[in-house]
């Protein structure tokens, strides 16, 4: 999503410095003592208010203090934290990568304090092994965001007379269908973002690599194992530019993909003709919804999915798996003691969030599908947490887990400048390829 893939800039342009020159905290610090439980994290605000109180709730009676402190400046402190000997109990990771670089500094594998088979028996396949290293599991989800959403206007579809498509075969005819009508486009695109361009495209990209090579290819090819320039990761380009790329199919062209901004793209769903640029789809995470016109924030506020909703984006017909491409934030431990264990169960386990999160901050999803949907605040959470159980396979953002310089790097820049069509597909693999580190 879009933090993170600033994060992930982010960390790519100063994890190296962090260690010598950061003082920012993640906080919480030092060791667990007298029933209290540190956790540093990346989140800050309005979710960090809604996180403590669930955990306030969780805790009490139980004789344990459970303190929260997030920092934006997480990823950079927690390693300066660690390698100072000051770890906190418990760090929330929103990027793998940074987990799994501190796996020899102190961390416990999380199968001394839980029974991870079994926490993990109802989340989908990809979500138990993302931290996985040499058969210890040091990192599992607390909560989880999914991308492979498309959002769309009910009351738009009615009027034009279209159906939701359950399908590749009906998305495609779809399309031809809008395109031919001339009511519209098929597509709100936009791939820039303030600096962080083309990190959108690196998610559509993502999509269709997860499907068609399924998730052990997909994972080959965040190490590089499956090269950019490779037969796969062509066959999912060439999904995507039969689907946005295409003649009508997004206001424009690439130009203007290029040059759009991600947030603003959404607003034309609600638009009415073609000459105000009216588009009828949008592939997006469910963080969109912050960035859709403020009237329809308000409905979605009230639950009202009049001018807003969202379906499964549908697996081609001859991909490998049907999956669902998307990220969270890793729970990941530095001490073993015994309230240590359980507030690790609880953060992992099931029922995280019943305790108000999941109401009070409605971009919570569990990792869980048996997590009580009428816990959730929004229609869409229950949507996302379907497509979830409903998909094979959960690949987490590649572009996330591969090295920086070329996650929040070269595939940005190659896969904007295909976009616009400045670069072939081919020459743009083969540059993000040759960018790869030798180390």
């Amino acid at each position: 999503m879009m933090l993170r893939k600033r994060l992930a800039l982010a960390v790519a342009l100063t994890a190296s410095a962090a260690v010598v020159l950061s003082g920012c905290s993640a906080g919480g610090g030092g060791a667990s003592s007298g029933g209290t439980v540190n956790i540093s994290g990346a989140f800050t605000g309005a979710q960090a208010t809604a996180f403590q109180n669930d955990l306030n709730a969780w805790a009490k009676g139980k004789g344990i203090t459970v303190k929260y402190n997030g920092s934006n400046s997480f990823q950079t402190g927690i390693i300066t934290q660690v390698k100072g000997g000051q770890a906190p109990d418990i760090a929330i990771f929103p990027q793998p990568g940074v987990l799994k670089s501190l796996i020899s500094q102190q961390m416990v594998p999380l199968d001394d304090l839980v029974d991870v088979k079994s926490v993990t028996a109802d989340e989908a396949s990809g979500l138990p092994d993302i931290a996985k290293v040499n058969g210890k599991t040091y990192g599992l989800p607390y909560s989880i965001n999914v991308k492979s959403l498309v959002w769309y206007n009910p009351a738009a579809f009615k009027a034009a007379g279209y159906t939701v498509p359950t399908t590749d075969a009906e998305l495609t005819a779809l399309q031809s269908k809008i395109i031919a009508s001339g009511k519209g486009y098929p597509w709100c695109v936009g791939i820039a973002s303030s600096g962080s361009n083309g990190w959108p495209m690196t998610d559509w990209l993502e999509e269709y690599v997860l499907r068609y090579g399924g998730l052990n290819q997909y994972n080959d090819w965040i190490t590089h194992k499956v090269k950019f320039d490779s037969p796969l990761v062509k066959q999912a380009a060439t999904k995507v530019e039969s689907l946005i790329f295409a003649d009508g199919s997004v206001n424009g062209g690439g130009k203007a993909m290029a040059s759009t901004d991600f947030g603003a793209a959404g607003n034309n769903l609600f638009v009415s003709g073609k000459s105000a640029g009216q588009c009828f789809m949008m592939r997006q995470g469910t963080f969109i919804t912050g960035f859709f016109p403020k009237d329809i924030q308000a409905e979605i506020a009230k639950g009202d999915t009049t001018n807003v909703n969202a379906f499964p984006l549908p697996t081609p017909s001859d991909a490998t798996t049907s999956g669902t491409l998307g990220g969270g934030d890793l729970v990941g431990a530095f001490k073993n003691n015994a309230d240590v264990k359980k507030v690790m169960a609880y953060l992992v386990g099931k029922d995280y969030g019943t305790n108000g999160y999941s109401k009070e901050w409605s971009s919570y999803l569990s990792a869980h599908s048996s997590f009580p949907t009428s816990s959730y605040a929004s229609p869409f959470q229950a949507i996302a947490q379907k497509t979830v159980a409903d998909g094979k396979v959960f690949g987490f953002d590649a572009s996330d887990q591969m090295p920086g310089a070329v996650g929040a790097g070269t595939e940005w820049t190659n896969l904007t400048q295909w976009t616009a069509g400045q670069e072939s597909l081919d020459d743009a693999l083969k540059a993000i390829d040759a960018s790869w580190p030798s180390n």
